[in-house]
């Protein structure tokens, strides 16, 4: 089994924003990651967007690598609203039934069905019925991959360090041992890290869960090599 695992490329999930934000090092450093990811053969999960960093790491890694690099997982709620897939068609498995707990955003449609997308720009995509559902398929699908797999976030809003945080319980919990590697791209994650330190300090998280999540600062220019290396050396197993 566990030769089979090194086998397998890296799967590596990104959180990041569904919008592009108002400094253009956003999605630089996006574009800058999707290059990194195909010259390492690593392949991206993440929320399924069209716009936004979402979106331009899609593309980027899609349009370098193929459809098959890039595996989106999104609510069937958001489906409705992402820009890019309003023709896209459905292949429903109707036998794909899950739990979990209500989406967040309802819609009046089977909600315990997972489908799928055709390849697109955005490569394949899975709807799922709830975040809950997008959240933990996302974990098992890096799981699955080999050496160097984890996640890294972005910039983002509330559903990015929703995101970050709850794989980072999971991982203080022993659900997993993955690496939480924290993209620092023009600060933009310092006072996360700074309330981290604090609450170790604090006595709330420990020493030791207090090194989860990894700070990653990137120059564009020079590309996030490291990040791969970090991935790819122990700071995700």
């Amino acid at each position: 089994m566990a030769s089979v695992q090194q086998d397998k490329p890296a799967v590596v999930c990104v959180f990041c924003g569904s919008v592009s934000g108002s400094n253009s090092i956003h999605l630089e450093t996006a574009r800058a990651l999707a290059y990194e990811f195909h010259k390492n053969n690593i392949q991206l999960v993440y929320g399924g967007g069209t716009a936004g960093l979402m979106g331009e790491l899609a593309r980027t890694l899609v349009s370098l690598s193929g459809p098959q690099a890039v595996h989106g997982i999104i609510p069937r709620a958001l489906v409705k609203v992402e820009p890019g897939y309003d023709n896209a068609e459905e292949v429903r498995n109707p036998s794909a039934v899950v739990s979990g707990k209500e989406a967040e955003r309802v819609v009046k449609e089977p909600m315990g069905k997972i489908g799928t997308l055709k390849e697109s720009e955005y490569g394949c995509t899975t709807i799922v019925p709830d975040m809950h559902t997008r959240k933990r398929m996302m974990a098992e699908k890096v799981r699955e991959g080999g050496p160097g797999s984890g996640f890294v976030a972005l910039a983002g809003g509330f559903g990015t360090i929703e995101e970050v945080m709850e794989m980072t319980t999971w991982n203080q919990l022993g659900i997993h041992k993955l690496g939480m590697v924290l993209l620092n791209a023009n600060g933009y994650w310092d006072g996360v890290l700074a309330w981290v330190k604090n609450s170790v300090q604090e006595g709330f998280i420990s020493r030791e869960n207090g090194e989860i999540l990894v700070e990653a600062r990137m120059s564009v220019r020079f590309g996030p090599s490291w990040l791969v290396t970090r991935l790819a050396m122990g700071g995700c197993s």
